[in-house]
């Protein structure tokens, strides 16, 4: 049974860590370490890990001043004994049967393996995210962190970017280590295995902010190649927009569409 190491930084996140970790223990699949990375924490974080690893010793506790997510993951990985890696934030949980259903994939090729997902907290429902493909992850981030991948591929990307400090980290890792491959290159099991915690200041709920932006924009220069190939380049891009345009002009004026600007209101378009 090969080994898998499971990464749990943690920042500001002790009240969480119990559930997160109670999650890895409940693995039908028992061959993994969990390492808890404490980013300079000024929390309780400590106290919780040394609790864990107290109770089994395949959880491992790391401290290191604060760097932000990007380096506190790598420097969990840099430690890390297991070929296959598995990021799990501190305040997200993981079903009991996912590192079991990962591992029987682990010799079929995949660069990256995940699985369907589901938010928790101030939100429920289904995570609905489009199937992978090289064009849709150009469009947008459609893997979540909790996802299996090779410690090797890390290494050959340089590991998470620690410029990306302010989000956006786990698309731009997918992007480097993906943008070379194909669309089978990623395995998505039918089976609902991460649950992603939904609080008033969770990364997916602050997209839209200028530091975000900042991001996108150090992320679009550094893969400038990955997107230009899948997307087209601004003209190709300006020349689709002006087309649409001009198409939904046309359907406002059409009276069989009168009602388009409420129709796409309601669909959130």
């Amino acid at each position: 049974m090969p080994l898998i190491s499971i990464i749990v930084p943690c920042y500001n996140q002790a009240k969480y860590l119990d559930e997160c970790l109670q999650s890895v223990l409940d693995q039908t699949y028992t061959d993994w370490e969990c390492i808890i990375v404490n980013d300079g924490s000024p929390d309780n974080t400590e106290e919780v890990a040394k609790k864990w690893v107290e109770k089994d010793s395949r959880y491992k506790y790391l401290h290191k001043k604060n760097g932000g997510l990007s380096s506190a993951r790598n420097a969990g990985i840099e430690t890390a004994k297991g070929e296959w890696i598995l990021p799990l934030d501190a305040d997200d949980k993981i079903g009991n049967q996912y590192l079991e259903l990962a591992e029987k994939e682990f010799e079929k090729g995949y660069t990256v393996i995940y699985c369907e997902a589901e938010f928790f907290g101030n939100e429920t429902g289904k995570w609905e995210l489009p199937e992978f493909s090289l064009e849709n992850l150009a469009k947008r981030n459609i893997i979540f962190c909790a996802s299996f991948f090779k410690k090797i591929d890390w290494e050959k990307a340089n590991g998470y970017d620690i410029s990306m400090v302010y989000g956006l980290e786990d698309y731009e890792f997918w992007i480097s280590i993906l943008k070379d491959k194909n669309t089978q290159s990623v395995k998505k099991i039918d089976k609902t295995c991460f649950y992603y915690r939904i609080k008033d200041n969770s990364m997916i709920t602050n997209l839209k902010n200028d530091k975000s932006r900042m991001m996108l924009d150090y992320l679009s220069i550094k893969h400038s190649d990955f997107f230009v190939s899948k997307l087209g380049n601004f003209l190709k891009l300006l020349e689709d927009i002006d087309y649409h345009s001009k198409k939904y002009t046309e359907l406002k004026q059409s009276k069989r569409y009168k009602h388009l600007d409420q129709l796409l209101k309601y669909f959130g378009k």
